[in-house]
């Protein structure tokens, strides 16, 4: 292996954009692989670029860090993922997309009446929430009436 192809923490963080703690963290949870100097260094290949790249377009897809570790089960360990292997697991995001867009356009169009919290501050509500009917929810505390797609808390830390 070429010294150009292995990458130090460092190396890997400014390029990727995580923090070391997060590279760490990301190695505990087996979604991405670093090999050990005799002084117990980590050294990441070059294509562990590629993994961390798509933890965080899933990430912001709003994938789960389960959903994230499923999906790259399925990528090769030996090789560099290609474009096909890209496109075969990244085939359902078109539909998280679609939902996500439409939350967020819902979420839009209400805002200036609504934004889904279930406080009971205005009078006239465009989502409504009568008899605060949200203080009761299964989805309380929180923004109990804005659309589950919305409410999730960010799945994938960056640190």
């Amino acid at each position: 292996m070429d010294a150009h192809d292995v990458l130090t923490v460092s190396e890997v963080s400014r390029r990727s954009g995580f923090a070391p703690s997060a590279l760490r963290y990301y190695e505990r949870e087996g979604l991405i692989h670093a090999a050990r100097t005799a002084g117990g260094q980590r050294r990441y290949t070059r294509a562990v670029l590629r993994r961390l790249a798509f933890i965080r377009a899933a990430s912001n897809v709003g994938l789960t860090l389960e959903e994230v570790r499923a999906e790259l089960a399925r990528l090769p360990e030996n090789r560099t993922p290609t474009k096909a292997d890209w496109t075969r697991i990244s085939a359902h995001w078109r539909s998280r997309l679609d939902e996500q867009v439409a939350a967020l356009e819902a979420l839009r169009d209400r805002l200036d009446s609504c934004i889904g919290c279930g406080c009971l501050s205005l009078k006239q509500c465009g989502i409504s929430n009568p008899r605060d009917e949200a203080a009761d929810s299964p989805e309380a505390p929180g923004a109990a009436k804005l659309p589950p797609l919305l409410r999730r808390p960010r799945p994938i830390p960056d640190r």
